[in-house]
């Protein structure tokens, strides 16, 4: 970890590969995640970007395949979805879809007893990955911590992902780092100079993996530690990026 520099990150080369996080990258957070909504305009930035790249931009969130391509309507991109448990190639393939994790359905009813306890805590299950939101909940965060990480000695292969009033359990076997590299490894995206953008704890995988094949990071937000080179102070600073690369 090293600090962020202060610095803006520079204009968007051609000839890189663009890796974008969702939420607190491309949008704000809101009490629900569904009622996240992705600006029109920012959709065609992206769009007009992802022309410029030759297909080389690919979404990387933590949530499903699903949500993305209905935030992110009617366009359809590469996209890396739950920490890159799901993978999408190409805008035109379809992954089949992925059975609900076996070591969920149980947890699931743990977890549904927990959050009622907790006034506010909200229980998501993402078919492969299932988090805990305490944003409606700030004095619940230390016991949503502990519950989450008690349940890791019955849980072998799955890991915990804190975020932004989030932690998820997750497979071990990915995160946002790992689906940057296999991307890296696959037209249209190989040979290129990978950027990931993001905004918190879930995107250092990804600012490391950039980092390690040769390209950088950019933090969105005021946080320390990070291994992202170039930072960006917040959404509307990388709208104004986004539409400056797309002009």
């Amino acid at each position: 970890m090293s600090d962020v520099s202060p610095s803006p990150p520079p204009a968007l080369d051609a000839a890189c590969a663009l890796f974008l996080d969702v939420d607190g990258t491309l949008v704000g957070f809101a009490a629900q995640p569904e009622d996240v909504r992705l600006p029109p305009q920012v959709r065609d930035w992206i769009a007009r970007i992802g022309e410029r790249l030759h297909g080389a931009l690919a979404l990387v969130s933590g949530r499903p395949l699903a949500q993305l391509d209905h935030l992110f309507a009617p366009l359809r991109l590469p996209a890396a979805g739950l920490h890159g448990a799901q993978l999408r190639r190409s805008a035109g393939e379809t992954p089949q879809p992925a059975e609900t994790a076996q070591w969920l359905h149980d947890l699931h009813l743990q977890a549904m007893r927990f959050a009622h306890a907790h006034p506010g805590v909200r229980v998501e299950t993402k078919g492969q990955a299932l988090a805990l939101h305490w944003r409606n909940a700030p004095a619940a965060a230390q016991a949503v911590a502990a519950f989450a990480r008690a349940q890791l000695p019955s849980l072998p292969g799955v890991r915990l992902q804190p975020g932004n009033h989030v932690v998820e359990l997750v497979s071990a076997d990915h995160d946002k780092g790992s689906a940057v590299t296999a991307l890296m490894g696959m037209a249209p995206f190989a040979g290129r100079m990978p950027v990931f953008v993001g905004d918190d704890l879930t995107d250092e995988h990804g600012f490391a993996a950039a980092a390690r094949l040769g390209g950088y990071g950019i933090l969105v937000g005021d946080r320390g530690g990070s291994q992202a080179r170039y930072r960006l102070d917040d959404v509307a600073a990388m709208h104004d990026w986004l539409r400056a690369g797309a002009a």
